[in-house]
């Protein structure tokens, strides 16, 4: 039996083992890590993991290559007051995240600096006081060892449901219908985004999504749906297919970023492009997309370059339309809050743009390491301008859309 198998029987066991209580459990709070019994220390060629639980929780873990992780996956997980610097740190081990994955189940994630199989992985239960402690014994190995037992494995009871197929091109709407607009709230769940002081990009997003919707259906021309509603995970590529299940007419992405060199302030909007039109553009597109990577999600075999030519000629009717919209939504913007970046448009491999028949824009409402966009970010006052100069960017640019394209089938 390989390594990867071993350690799946394993987690079936605990998983039976564990079954009767599940009810039991919630019926009661979350699972709490007890951070100050929790540990995270390096022996030289071995790392041991030691989580402390005030109950038992069903588990499982498995390895992932390019790039090296460990992810491991538990009933819903109370975190509160464990860091990553408080539970100690190792030379093999880079960053480690971890939070709520999807409603009712938490994930950890290890990036691993160096090949690291999993020697053992036991969770143990008091039979009195029902606290647990998961032991996690990685040891050294070599590249090729390792990528022998790595592998994501595909469970509907644990993980999110596979991306909806793209649906049929859908006729041309009525002058009449209302546009639906798909906001994408950046980040969630294990995936904070950028944080600074007391404002943590996933909250503020949601927020702001949330402001907009309704701003854009008191208008009463706009039909919208969030990609998420609520902190959890959704991977890059189920964002851009819940645009395509609800047949969305427009998607638009919203963030507020962090810098570490540089004075950047203002909104910028984003549309897609395979050469970032500066490096800014390239390293926020590059903090983005590692999103999936720091949530675990399998990037083995995935492409990036579009090689199917019904999605390239897609492209060619879609690009130009999500261009104007930024232009659009720019100009709407500094209108109502005049909060623009100098070089508000701009453009980068977002891999959350890449729905060909959809046009797809990224807003960075600012940079949260600037202190005037920081202090904007909080004022409710700026994000109703904010959310009015989208709604009047939408308008203004569904009206020269409609022109347009009347005149193109002609």
């Amino acid at each position: 039996m390989s390594g990867f198998l071993k350690y799946m029987a394993v987690v079936a066991a605990l998983c039976l083992t564990f079954g009767d209580r599940v009810m039991a459990q919630e019926l009661r709070a979350l699972a709490r890590v007890d951070a100050a019994e929790s540990s995270l220390t390096d022996r030289k060629a071995s790392v041991t993991l030691d989580l402390a639980l005030s109950q038992g929780v069903p588990w499982r873990l498995f390895t992932l290559d390019d790039p090296r992780r460990l992810v491991l996956d538990f009933r819903e997980v109370d975190w509160s007051g464990l860091t990553a610097e408080g539970l100690g740190s190792s030379a093999h081990i880079g960053d480690l995240r971890f939070g709520q994955y999807r409603p009712g189940w938490s994930r950890m994630v290890l990036a691993l600096n160096t090949p690291l199989i999993v020697d053992t992985a036991e969770m143990r239960t008091d039979a009195t006081s029902g606290a647990a402690r998961l032991v996690v014994a990685l040891a050294r190995s070599d590249a090729t060892t390792f990528a022998a037992t790595t592998g994501a494995p595909r469970d509907p009871r644990w993980d999110l449901p596979e991306p909806a197929k793209t649906a049929d091109p859908k006729a041309a709407k009525p002058d009449w219908a209302p546009i639906h607009v798909v906001l994408d709230p950046g980040h969630g769940g294990i995936d904070p985004g950028a944080e600074q002081g007391d404002v943590i990009e996933k909250d503020m997003m949601l927020r702001f999504a949330r402001e907009l919707r309704d701003m854009l259906r008191r208008s009463g021309r706009f039909e919208v749906t969030l990609t998420r509603d609520e902190d959890e995970f959704v991977s890059l590529e189920r964002r851009i297919s819940i645009a395509h299940e609800v047949g969305a007419d427009v998607f638009i992405s919203l963030h507020a970023d962090s810098i570490q060199q540089g004075r950047a302030r203002g909104a910028t909007v984003y549309t897609l492009a395979q050469e970032a039109s500066d490096k800014a553009s390239a390293y926020l597109a590059e903090r983005h997309d590692r999103a999936d990577i720091l949530a675990g999600v399998d990037l083995n075999g995935t492409d990036d370059q579009v090689t199917d030519i019904l999605l390239d000629l897609a492209r060619l009717e879609n690009q130009p339309r999500s261009q104007k919209l930024a232009k659009a939504l720019v100009q709407g913007m500094r209108d109502n809050a005049g909060s623009v970046n100098r070089k508000p448009i701009r453009s980068a491999g977002f891999s959350v743009l890449k729905a060909a028949d959809i046009p797809s824009v990224l807003v960075e409402l600012g940079f949260m390491s600037s202190q005037k966009d920081l202090d904007n970010l909080r004022d409710p006052n700026w994000r109703a301008l904010m959310a009015a100069g989208i709604r009047d960017g939408l308008l203004a640019w569904l009206s020269e859309d409609k022109a347009t394209r009347a005149l193109m089938r002609q």
